[in-house]
């Protein structure tokens, strides 16, 4: 599913990034920008939301974070996310994406279903789109969706009865588009 190339200027945006990186980076990748570049989603995004790990020092985010001179240059911003519940083994499941487009910087990016789980204390307008759609171009197996849910996610949650409904929701609202 994914691309050959990344789209500009995502990719002159991740290149200035590797260029200031002194050692292999990487980033483990969820939201708009997985969504958008990586299964194709047409919609604007601005972010790379990436999961805080060992070794992203400070000015890593000082050099492409929000308000940055490369934001000013690309309207395109590196985004530490600093709350997100994610199923419990995520990263055996990581896929490398783009691998060997650069010279330190390695892109990770959740699994499917890991990135929709990934938005489900949020469930926005833009959530459930972006739900719909992976649920379309993946597409879903529902039990896979329901297991991963109740058997790693469920737990971390910090209101798992409203969670439930909303996993309800996006099953029938899955149900129905695969209809």
């Amino acid at each position: 599913m994914q691309p050959k190339t990344i789209p500009e200027p995502w990719l002159s945006f991740l290149r200035e990034i590797d260029a200031f990186v002194d050692e292999r980076t990487q980033f483990h990748c969820l939201g708009g920008f997985v969504v958008t570049v990586v299964y194709g989603l047409e919609r604007p995004t601005s972010d790379l939301d990436t999961l805080p790990l060992v070794g992203h020092p400070l000015e890593l985010f000082e050099f492409a974070g929000i308000g940055s001179e490369l934001f000013h240059r690309y309207d395109l911003y590196l985004d530490r996310v600093g709350v997100a519940t994610l199923p419990e083994n995520y990263e055996e499941r990581l896929s490398e994406v783009f691998a060997g487009t650069f010279e330190r910087l390695q892109i990770f990016v959740l699994d499917p279903y890991d990135l929709a789980l990934a938005t489900i204390e949020r469930n926005g307008d833009t959530d459930r789109e972006d739900v719909k759609y992976l649920a379309r171009v993946v597409p879903f197996d529902l039990e896979i969706l329901k297991q991963r849910y109740h058997n790693e996610l469920r737990i971390y949650l910090g209101n798992p009865e409203r969670e439930d409904l909303t996993l309800k929701l996006w099953l029938e609202m899955i149900s129905e588009l695969q209809a």
